[in-house]
């Protein structure tokens, strides 16, 4: 009887993390975010709807022009996960904003990057209204708001066109990042601690699904 005790005591602690799942992208319609466009050098912003749709329980992102599509409601102290996907034959560039603090297309933030062959480093937007203690040794020289993720010796980002894990732990200042379950980065003693999730659109067709939050 040992086995199905324990059988049962694990689906019940899956059916527990489950309910304490929250979804953000109900994988038919975008309801619960919001867009913010770069206007052209005209003033003029486009329609988002030009840029972002869900489709067959994907967000499909264009790319163009940049901007991001961020949560209607603010977070604190939880994980995000979610799985993200260039086109095969692709790659480029985008990223999720962690903290959202303002409405400029390039916000105010910490950024989990997922450039392609760079997923996992760590961008602060607009210091210093965005600050991070990471590892000063993986500091950027060229950008000193770019802290590049730990050596894995192993390539952690799966080919182009196949599906990437992306998790991210957030408690009080202190950030996490996995990818494809091995953790990538981490930085503490942030002066965000709550606010807005920001799913980037830089230049690139990118793919979101399984957009899961949990407190």
């Amino acid at each position: 009887m040992r086995p199905l005790l324990a059988l049962a005591a694990l689906a019940l602690a899956q059916q527990a993390r489950a309910a304490d799942d929250v979804p953000l992208f109900d994988g038919k319609t975008l309801d619960g975010w919001t867009f913010i466009v770069k206007p052209d050098k005209d003033g003029k912003t486009a329609d988002p709807k030009t840029t972002w749709s869900a489709k067959d329980g994907v967000i499909v992102c264009t790319g163009k022009p940049n901007g991001c599509m961020v949560t209607a409601k603010e977070y604190g102290d939880y994980t995000l996960r979610l799985k993200w996907r260039f086109p095969a034959g692709g790659g480029g560039n985008t990223g999720v904003l962690l903290h959202v603090r303002d409405e400029k297309y390039w916000p105010t933030s910490v950024e989990a990057q997922l450039l392609t062959g760079r997923a996992g480093d760590i961008l602060l937007t607009n210091p210093p209204g965005a600050k991070l203690d990471v590892e000063k040794a993986r500091q950027d020289p060229k950008l000193e708001r770019r802290f590049f993720r730990i050596d894995t010796k192993k390539p952690v980002e799966r080919k182009l066109g196949e599906w990437n894990d992306l998790e991210v732990t957030c408690k009080g200042g202190d950030i996490v990042l996995a990818v494809n379950g091995v953790k990538v980065n981490e930085g503490k003693n942030g002066n965000l601690t709550k606010g807005r999730i920001a799913l980037q659109s830089e230049g690139a067709e990118v793919h979101f699904k399984d957009v899961v939050l949990r407190k």
